[in-house]
C-alpha cells in the first residue's frame, strides 16, 4: 500500500524551527543537555519523580493541602534553576554555583514551610524573624523563577501590587488604603493558602499538571502527527486546503494543549510550508496558523489552564465551563474557517491533490485508537467525574491504549520521556501560578479588584457597552507577553467584577475576560502567537500580527454576543433558544468575516461591504429587530450576489454558444 503521508512528522523539530521558538518564546530559552550527562540524568530524574509525585497523589496519595502545594511548586523551582539560565552571558552546558544555591535554597524554604506551617496555624506561635527570612527567601525565588522562565512582565506586575499594598496610604482616591506592613505581606505570601501557596497553585497542583501530563503522553504516541493527518484528509482537498488543514489541526490540537505558541510551532512547522506550497502569502500563513492555534486555548475539553482556575474561582463544576465555552469555541474556529475560506475563492488558490493527502485508512489503522483516551476524559467531565479523576483515568487509557498498534506503543523509554516531557512542559504554567499569588493577597488585603470594578463601572457611565470595551482593552494589555493563565488572573480580579456588577452571568464575564487574554496573543504590538508564526513563515511579524487580527477580527466580536446573548454560553433559554442564537451568531461571524474579505460570493461593493458589516454588528445584541435586519442583510446580500453570478453564467454561456441572452 502506498504511503503518502508528508515524509517528516510534525514532532520532528528543525534547528530553524528550535531558533523561532526561542526567539518568540521566552519559555524555551533553556539549557539543553545530553541525556547521558550528569545533568541531564539530574533534571530528568527530578521532572520525572515530580511527575510520578503528581500520579501517586491523584490516585492514592494523601496530603495536606500546604504540603502538596509546596512539593508542587518545589519540584519547579528546583526545575527552573537547572534549566534556566540567569542571562544571556550564563553557562549553558552546565548550572553556576548560584544556580545550585538556588536549588537548594528553593528546597529550604519548602522544607521550614512544611516545619512550621502546622504551629503558626495551630495559633500556637507568631511568625519571628526566621520565619520572615524563609517567607523572603521564598518570594525572591519565584520572582526570580519567574523572570527566568516566563519574563520580566508578570513579576514586575506583581513588584507593582506589591508597592501598591505597602504605599497605599500615599495613594489619593478610591485606590487608596491604610496601607500594610511589610511582615503583614509575608505572612499573607509565604504563610497562608493566600499568597504563592494560593488557589492559583492549589488548581495546578490537583488539575493542571495532570492535563499538561496527560498531553505529554499523547503527544509521545505521535497524536500531534495523527491530527495533521486527519486534518489534511478532511480539508486538505478543498480550495486553499492546507489553509484549512491548520485551522481543523489546531482546533483539534486545542483539546489536548493549551498554549498558543506551542500550538503554532507544532502545527505551523507543518502547515505553514503546506499553504505557502499552494499560494498563500507567507504573510497570511502565519496569520492563518497563529489564529488558529490561538483558539486551542478556547477548544474544550482540555483549554488552557486558566478554565481549571475559573471553576475554583466561580466554584462550579469544571464541565460546566466546558460546556459555557463550546459555542464560543466553535464561533471562533467558524469565523477563522470563513476567513481562509473567503480569502482562498477570492484568489483562486487551489486545495491538495488526491497524491498530496494522507491515505485515511493507513492513518486511522496506526493511530485512530488514540482519540479514545480523548473521548474518555470527555465522558468522564460530562458525568461529572473531577478533573484530577478524569486527567489520572486519561492517562492510564493513553498508556494501555498505546498498545494496541506497534506505532503509537510505548516502550519503557517512551514511559520516561513523556513523564519528563510533563513535568517540563509545565513549568511556564506553575510558576505563572506561583507569580500570580503575590497579585491575589494583594487584592485580597486591599479589596483592589472591587475598588477598580467600581472605577471602570463610573467610567463607562454604567454602560454596559463602554465597560465591556474597556475590559476588553484591559485584557488585551494586560496579555501583552504574559502567559494566558497570569492573564487570565488578573483580569478576573481587575476587571471581571465590574462586568458582574452591571448584571452579566458570572461565567460569561469571566469567559469574556479570558477570551480578551486568549486574543492578545494575535494583537500588536506584542503578538507572541503571529510573531511565532512569522519567523516560521519567514514574514515581517507585524504584517502577520496585523493580518492575524483582519482574519480573526469576528473572533474578537463573539465574546459580546455570549455577553448580550447568554444562551450562547447555555446560562439561559431552552435548547431551542440556545440554537436559536447560535445559528444567528454563525450568520454574523460569517458576515463580518465576508465584509472585511470584501468578498462572499464574489467580490464585494462598497455599499455592499458597508451594509453586510452592519448588519453582522446588529447580529451582537439578541433580539426580534436586530436579528430580523442583520439576517435579512446577510440574505439579501447573498441573494443579490447568487443571482448576479448566474446572470453571468447565462451571458457567459449564450457568448460561447453565439447567441444573445433573451432580452427576457
Amino acid at each position: 500500500m502506498k504511503d503518502n503521508r508528508p515524509a517528516a512528522a510534525p514532532e520532528e523539530k528543525t534547528p530553524e524551527i528550535d531558533r523561532v521558538i526561542e526567539k518568540y518564546d521566552v519559555e524555551s530559552r533553556f539549557r539543553k543537555y545530553l541525556p547521558n550527562t550528569v545533568w541531564g540524568r539530574l533534571v530528568a530524574a527530578v521532572a520525572i519523580c515530580m511527575s510520578v509525585f503528581h500520579l501517586w497523589l491523584a490516585s492514592v496519595g494523601v496530603l495536606p493541602e500546604i504540603s502538596a502545594r509546596a512539593f508542587h511548586l518545589s519540584f519547579i523551582l528546583v526545575l527552573i534553576f537547572l534549566l534556566y539560565p540567569a542571562g544571556l552571558s550564563s553557562r549553558l552546558d552546565r548550572p553556576s554555583t548560584g544556580d545550585l544555591l538556588l536549588v537548594f535554597g528553593s528546597i529550604a524554604v519548602t522544607g521550614y514551610l512544611l516545619w512550621r506551617y502546622t504551629g503558626l496555624m495551630g495559633g500556637g506561635t507568631l511568625p519571628n524573624n526566621i520565619d520572615y527570612f524563609f517567607a523572603v527567601l521564598a518570594c525572591l525565588l519565584v520572582l526570580e523563577g519567574g523572570r527566568r522562565s516566563i519574563g520580566p512582565i508578570l513579576p514586575c506586575l506583581a513588584l507593582v501590587f506589591v508597592a501598591y499594598a505597602y504605599l497605599g496610604k500615599y495613594i489619593p482616591g478610591d485606590l487608596g488604603h491604610t496601607g500594610y506592613s511589610i511582615p503583614r505581606m509575608l505572612e499573607v505570601f509565604y504563610l497562608s493558602l493566600d499568597g504563592i501557596y494560593g488557589v492559583a497553585i492549589g488548581v495546578s497542583t490537583t488539575f493542571i499538571f495532570l492535563f499538561i501530563l496527560f498531553g505529554a503522553f499523547l503527544g509521545q504516541t505521535g497524536m500531534s502527527r495523527f491530527i495533521n493527518e486527519i486534518s489534511m484528509a478532511a480539508a486538505g482537498r478543498s480550495p486553499g486546503g492546507p489553509a484549512k488543514v491548520a485551522v481543523v489541526a489546531s482546533g483539534l490540537m486545542g483539546t489536548i494543549s493549551g498554549s498558543a505558541v506551542a500550538n503554532v510551532v507544532t502545527t505551523g512547522a507543518f502547515t505553514i510550508p503546506l499553504m505557502k506550497s499552494v499560494g498563500y502569502r507567507p504573510h497570511f500563513a502565519g496569520a492563518t496558523e497563529a489564529v488558529a492555534s490561538t483558539g486551542g486555548q478556547i477548544m474544550p475539553p482540555v483549554m488552557g489552564a486558566a478554565a481549571f482556575i475559573m471553576a475554583e474561582i466561580l466554584n462550579v463544576p469544571y464541565r460546566d465551563i466546558m460546556f459555557a465555552a463550546l459555542i464560543p469555541a466553535l464561533l471562533f474556529y467558524l469565523a477563522c474557517y470563513a476567513g481562509v475560506h473567503l480569502e482562498a475563492v477570492k484568489t483562486g488558490l487551489r486545495g491538495l491533490t488526491q497524491e498530496e493527502l494522507p491515505n485515511v485508512r493507513q492513518v486511522l489503522l496506526e493511530r485512530g485508537h488514540m482519540v479514545l483516551p480523548l473521548l474518555l476524559i470527555v465522558y468522564l467531565l460530562v458525568q461529572g467525574f473531577t478533573p484530577t479523576f478524569a486527567a489520572f483515568y486519561g492517562i492510564v487509557a493513553t498508556v494501555l491504549t498505546s498498545y494496541l498498534r506497534p506505532a503509537t506503543r510505548l516502550n519503557l523509554r517512551g514511559l520516561l520521556a513523556a513523564l519528563e516531557n510533563g513535568a517540563r512542559g509545565a513549568i511556564p504554567v506553575v510558576i505563572a501560578c506561583a507569580v500570580v499569588g503575590f497579585i491575589v493577597g494583594v487584592s485580597a488585603l486591599t479589596g483592589f479588584g472591587l475598588k477598580l470594578g467600581d472605577i471602570i463601572v463610573s467610567m463607562a457611565g454604567g454602560n454596559l457597552f463602554l465597560t465591556l470595551v474597556l475590559a476588553a482593552i484591559a485584557c488585551l494589555i494586560l496579555g501583552m507577553g504574559m502567559p494566558t493563565t497570569a492573564v487570565y488572573i488578573v483580569a478576573a480580579t481587575m476587571a471581571a467584577p465590574a462586568l458582574v456588577r452591571l448584571g452579566i452571568e458570572p461565567i460569561a464575564a469571566h469567559l469574556f475576560t479570558f477570551y480578551f487574554g486568549v486574543l492578545s496573543a494575535i494583537t500588536p504590538p506584542v503578538a507572541l502567537a503571529a510573531f511565532a508564526g512569522a519567523g516560521i513563515a519567514g514574514a515581517d511579524p507585524n504584517r502577520v500580527g496585523f493580518t492575524a487580527v483582519r482574519l480573526g477580527i469576528a473572533a474578537f466580536i463573539v465574546p459580546f454576543m455570549f455577553v448580550y446573548a447568554p444562551q450562547l454560553v447555555m446560562q439561559q433559554g431552552t435548547a431551542i433558544q440556545i440554537f436559536g442564537a447560535a445559528v444567528t451568531a454563525s450568520i454574523g461571524v460569517i458576515g463580518l468575516g465576508a465584509a472585511c474579505a470584501r468578498y462572499l460570493l464574489k467580490p464585494l461593493t462598497w455599499p455592499e461591504t458597508l451594509f453586510l458589516g452592519a448588519g453582522a454588528l446588529a447580529l451582537i445584541k439578541p433580539g426580534l429587530y436586530t436579528d430580523i435586519v442583520g439576517v435579512g442583510v446577510f440574505a439579501l446580500i447573498y441573494l443579490r450576489q447568487r443571482v448576479g453570478i448566474r446572470s453571468e453564467m447565462k451571458k457567459g454561456f449564450a457568448t460561447k454558444s453565439g447567441k444573445l441572452p433573451s432580452s427576457s
